[in-house]
């Protein structure tokens, strides 16, 4: 099978599917454009554990792990099967490159791999396995995450890693819908697409130093470190600017994309 992709998506808010913005658009072409993968590996910012951990369901749970949303959001399923085998492989792959990782065998999706999925496969037929984060262990930890599933990509998995460009929910509803984001949230997304399109690995790592306005787009860091599981698993090389420039809605959700 055809070596898969490495994508980085900020999955937006859990009413994503609800909304007919650009971001949603997006998601449902790139879905299409994508060729068949056997299975995803979802990586999202809304699971952390302290060593990684894979969903080892035959039939994961759809985890509505939010509140104070509109009450159809909470009906959403999203039935895709689990990949017992692929969570074995995983884990061996990480362990071979000597991190400690464990399967979780009732764990299902969060909203962080259910949500851009439900849009971009809706039929949920492609198996999905879900993959933690550890917050507490930073950029580079995760990093090495990704190199060591690179290997999975020539297996024919899709390496779907979600979170967010920006993430700072004190100043969400500070702004108008329509509105042009703000400067601080374009001049981070800008810096941040620059780097990854430059293949600047190491400063993409200090981007807490270096990135501008870095701790005001990103007050935590669990949505963005999937993003350095991206980079590890894209592996050396340069992604395209056309698909990394970030692309604004009136909501302001688009997602940036990492392919390689």
């Amino acid at each position: 099978m055809k070596r898969q992709p490495v994508l980085f998506v900020s999955h937006g808010a859990p009413t994503l599917p609800l909304e007919p913005t650009a971001a949603r658009d997006f998601l449902r072409t790139l879905g299409r454009e994508l060729e068949r993968p056997r299975a995803v590996l979802a990586v999202s910012a809304h699971w952390a554990t302290v060593i990684p951990h894979v969903t080892g369901a035959y039939n994961p749970s759809t985890i509505h792990d939010f509140w104070g949303f509109p009450h159809e959001l909470y009906a959403f399923k999203y039935p895709a099967p689990g990949a017992p085998e692929l969570a074995q492989r995983a884990v061996e792959a990480l362990e071979a490159e000597g991190f400690e990782a464990a399967i979780d065998a009732e764990r299902g999706l969060d909203h962080g791999a259910w949500v851009p999925l439900l849009i971009m496969f809706p039929q949920a037929d492609v198996p999905v396995v879900q993959l933690s984060i550890q917050p507490h262990l930073g950029p580079r930890h995760h990093l090495h995450l990704g190199e060591a599933l690179a290997p999975l990509r020539e297996e024919g998995i899709l390496v779907l890693a979600s979170g967010s460009a920006t993430h700072n929910l004190y100043e969400f509803g500070r702004y108008a819908l329509d509105a042009a984001p703000p400067a601080w949230v374009a001049e981070f997304s800008d810096w941040l697409a620059r780097h990854v399109e430059a293949g600047d690995t190491e400063t993409l790592l200090a981007y807490r130093r270096q990135g501008p306005q870095a701790a005001h787009n990103h007050p935590t860091e669990e949505h963005l470190l999937p993003l350095f599981v991206a980079l590890g698993a894209g592996g050396p090389g340069r992604a395209g600017a056309s698909e990394l420039r970030p692309r604004y809605s009136r909501h302001g959700r688009v997602p940036v994309p990492l392919r390689r």
